[in-house]
């Protein structure tokens, strides 16, 4: 791509040479030539060989050779990123090992490994990928244009949408964890013969486990984005365009808005509520039946992100006020 290409892309102010060529993007301070980087401050105060830097709107460009000023210099590099390093594709072909149903539903462009199998009543849309070793149940249906990539396990009657990208070693479908106690105390299994449906545009991390709806579904909304190593327990449902960093622990029921951001290890209990727009910082604990409100919440239990960090002041303080009293004690046995 050509600097004034990007510039076009990305809607932003080209300053310099626009018919330098861009062949990768890189971070501003390793930058080759050739390269496209970013910077999000407005003063450049380290030097960079990119051919192209992507800046906010304001910065001088003096000491660059080619500049695009535009209001959010690190969205605009993820979009011309894409461009640059488009998704590894695959030709559209079914592995000799593959195992596949006889009522299976394969659509046109559809690429499928090594030792994947496809179960009966199931269907793959038009260009979606399933590598080596994925196992897609009995009746599941995967959209279009997913990349299901290696060992992925989507398990009987769920359903996938459309330009999903489900990572390594993730397991959609399996059982939720509910057992009930009988009368000597020993645990039986509550039925989980539910579903789970994963909406449009959904990314999901390595090794995380979205389980089954006990009786209903568990569902995770439109754009949503979830990290590594999240467990997400049975009839969650989780809404659109939200973001759940690594090894976050969702209980069963809970229910999270739209456009909500969870920190990486926050634990849920059963039966929460958040609220659409609220931020969770990592490490947080949720009790069981808590509304989470809009706004940002931190601490075990959680708490308004203010009220925490009064808190954690005046914890700090302790040490301080028992040498306070030991001394006032000192003082009065005097």
């Amino acid at each position: 791509m050509k600097a004034r290409e990007i510039a076009d892309l990305v809607g932003g102010e080209l300053h310099g040479d626009g018919e330098v060529h861009i062949f990768r993007a890189s971070e501003f301070m390793t930058a080759h030539i050739g390269s496209l980087a970013f910077l999000e401050k407005t003063e450049v105060d380290s030097m960079t060989e990119a051919s192209c830097v992507l800046l906010p709107l304001g910065t001088d460009t003096s000491g660059c050779n080619s500049a695009i000023l535009v209001k959010n210099p690190k969205l605009a590099f993820a979009k011309a990123a894409a461009l640059l390093h488009p998704p590894k594709s695959r030709p559209a072909e079914i592995h000799p090992s593959a195992v596949i149903a006889e009522e299976a539903r394969i659509g046109e462009g559809v690429f499928i490994g090594a030792f994947v199998t496809v179960g009966e009543g199931s269907s793959v849309g038009d260009g979606s990928q399933l590598r080596a070793g994925t196992k897609i149940g009995d009746n599941v249906h995967v959209g279009a244009n997913c990349v299901i990539h290696p060992n992925v396990t989507i398990d009987d009657h769920c359903s996938v949408g459309e330009n999903v990208i489900l990572h390594s070693g993730v397991v959609i479908g399996a059982d939720g964890f509910g057992y009930v106690k009988d009368e000597v105390g020993d645990y039986v299994k509550f039925p989980q013969i539910g579903t789970v449906v994963i909406e449009d545009n959904v990314e999901i991390g390595a090794n995380t486990c979205i389980d089954r709806g006990a009786l209903g579904e568990t569902r995770i909304g439109a754009g949503t984005k979830i990290d590594n190593l999240v467990q997400v327990g049975h009839n969650v449902s989780i809404g659109e365009r939200c973001v759940i960093a690594a090894q976050t622990g969702i209980s069963g029921s809970v229910i999270i808005e739209d456009d909500c951001v969870i920190g990486g290890q926050v634990g849920f209990g059963d039966h929460v509520r958040v609220q659409s727009g609220a931020i969770i910082g990592s490490q947080a604990g949720v009790l069981p039946g808590k509304i989470v409100r809009p706004g940002a919440w931190w601490g075990t239990p959680i708490q308004p992100l203010d009220e925490y960090k009064k808190l954690n002041a005046q914890l700090k303080g302790i040490g301080r006020l028992k040498a306070s009293v030991d001394e006032l004690r000192k003082k009065i046995e005097r």
